[in-house]
Formats: structure tokens, C-alpha cells, sequence
């Protein structure tokens, strides 16, 4: 399968900082603010299938001070390549894909390997919400109230063993429903991984919500990856097979472009990406940039992992 890389995708079909810019520019003129009108109907079908609410506990080890980022811009602004590569069409195409029934295989080195159906997943853990950061590559980020479980939970019912290094994850493969793997812009299935320890770490979540709701499908409906030290890519979506493996995993990024996605992907202001700097993010709904936090802000509980590693060589 060709593989196209990031600079190989037209600049139409990616949404450059500069042009956002200009979009909130135009959105706030009498112009945009009548244009504006037009897309209610897409913020209320998106409200409308996130309004299934679902039990879970307030976990206030995981809260933040930070302004949460709203439900609209969280659910109209993705980065979801299945269902295109400008941030606004997975909002309107992801519809189309069904998520009832799901099921997540697991496999690899586990001494309890099978086929997981995602409500046999629910009753057997605990739901909560953490508010955790989410930073994007592209220098944008988001504050987002996330539901789910540790994924360190299902980790032990799977039982791995010593051979299991690392655990990768694969993405749902349906083009008949996601239309964006009808184009070669990545290797599909969208394949991540992450080294076991990382895995484990309490920080790590399987989310199936967000603001109390059921989690809509542009935001990685129905299960998927969070791991909030590192870049959004890392937070694979739609999960439909865990493999825990003695090698490391090549994620789907790193493949399409070794130089500029690294296996760790970790928020690290201190390693720019070939194209741009990465000292500085916008979160999605101010005007001023702020400074781009180690970790993502969450050095306390994750540096220990990667004691005497080269940050810059190991990114």
C-alpha cells in the first residue's frame, strides 16, 4: 500500500494554524456571525447522539484548575483521519459508523487472550471522569473531561507475560463506513503502541466518554486510548484489538514519517518537529499562545519513566 507522508497530503485537505486564525477572524465579524447560524444543526446532532449519560465517580486526584475546553469545540474539532483530514469533517462523516455491537480482541503474550464485547468491558470496571490535558501535535490543545477506566485494570484481568514488552493497539478497518480509509494517507489499520510501563501508569485511560455522555463518534466512539503526557496521535480511537508483544510496535505516524513521529511521542517543548517549533500551543478557544509544559504538565507523575534516556534521541 502506498503511504503518503504528512508533506505529501495537499495543504487543502489540512487545516494550517494561520488559516484557523483567519476562521476565528471571519467568525467574529456581522459576516461570520450570520454564517455561524449554519452550523447549529451539526452542534445539535452532535449533542444529540452524546446525550446517552453514563454512571461513573468524580475522580479529584485527576481534576485541574484549567478551564474545561466546551462540548462543541471538543466534539467539531478532530484530528480523525478515517473520516478526513481537515478537522471538521469527521464531526459529519463519523455519523455513519456503527459502534453497537463492539467488541476488543486481545492477544499476544497474555495468558488469557480473547474477545472482549465492550458491555462485558463496562460492568466489570468502574467508570470516572479525570480532566486531563490534550495536546496536539499541530500546536493546538484542549482541557477535556474524559470518562472511563485505568487501562492497567484490564492489563491484570489479561494477565501478561514476561515476555510482554509492550502493548499495541489497532483501529477499527471498516471502509464501508469510514470513508477516509478509502485513501492511502496512512497504512491502514491505524496501529499505536506503547512501552508496558506506560501502559500501566495510572495516568493511562480507556475512555468511552466525556462530559458525562456516552463518547461521540469523531471523538473516538466507542473506546479509546487517552494518554495525556503525550501528542493526541498517541491516543489511538475506535480500538478493536490489544496485542502485547516482546518487540516494539511500529505506530502507524512513525511509519509514514520516522523523522517527525517518534515512537514516544511525548510532549517535550525542548524537541521541535522538523516543520515547527513546538515551544508553544493556543488552546482552542483563546487567542494567546502559551507555553508548551514538559510532559504536558504531567512531569510529576511520568518522568520517573524515562530516567537516563535522551529525550531528544528517544522522542
Amino acid at each position: 500500500m502506498l503511504i503518503k507522508k504528512p508533506q505529501d497530503i495537499p495543504s487543502s485537505e489540512i487545516t494550517d494554524e494561520a488559516v484557523y486564525q483567519q476562521r476565528r477572524k471571519f467568525m467574529t465579524s456581522s459576516i461570520g456571525l450570520t454564517a455561524a447560524a449554519t452550523l447549529m444543526p451539526l452542534q445539535n446532532s452532535v449533542a444529540a447522539y452524546g446525550g446517552k449519560p453514563l454512571n461513573f465517580k468524580k475522580n479529584s486526584q485527576f481534576d485541574t484548575s484549567e478551564d474545561k475546553t466546551s462540548f462543541g469545540k471538543i466534539t467539531n474539532y478532530n484530528n480523525y483521519y478515517e473520516f478526513g483530514t481537515d478537522k471538521y469533517s469527521p464531526a459529519k462523516n463519523a455519523q455513519a459508523l456503527t459502534t453497537d455491537p463492539w467488541s476488543v480482541t486481545i492477544d499476544g503474550e497474555v495468558e488469557k487472550p480473547g474477545i472482549l464485547h465492550l458491555e462485558d468491558i463496562l460492568k466489570q470496571h468502574t467508570l470516572e471522569e479525570r480532566i486531563y490535558r490534550l495536546r496536539c501535535v499541530e500546536r493546538w490543545s484542549m482541557v477535556i473531561p474524559w470518562i472511563g477506566f485505568p487501562l492497567a485494570d484490564l492489563i491484570k484481568k489479561a494477565r501478561p507475560t514476561s515476555k510482554a514488552k509492550y502493548v499495541k493497539f489497532e483501529t477499527l478497518n471498516r471502509p464501508s463506513e469510514m470513508n477516509g480509509l478509502r485513501r492511502n494517507v496512512l497504512d491502514w489499520p491505524y496501529v499505536e503502541g506503547l512501552r508496558i510501563d506506560e501502559a500501566m501508569n495510572p495516568l493511562t485511560i480507556l475512555a468511552v466518554g466525556l462530559y458525562g455522555e456516552v463518547m461521540p463518534k469523531q471523538n473516538g466512539a466507542p473506546i479509546r486510548l487517552v494518554v495525556p503526557w503525550k501528542y493526541g496521535y498517541k491516543s489511538i480511537k475506535s480500538v478493536v484489538k490489544i496485542s502485547f508483544t516482546e518487540k516494539e510496535p511500529v505506530s502507524s505516524w512513525t511509519k509514514a514519517a520516522p523523522n517527525e513521529y517518534g515512537f514516544y511521542s511525548n510532549v517535550n517543548p525542548d524537541v521541535d518537529h522538523p516543520r515547527w517549533s513546538q515551544r508553544k500551543e493556543r488552546r482552542i478557544g483563546d487567542f494567546l499562545k502559551r507555553d508548551t509544559l514538559l510532559f504536558n504538565g504531567y512531569a510529576d507523575q511520568v518522568a520517573s519513566l524515562y530516567t537516563g534516556m535522551d529525550l531528544k534521541k528517544h522522542y
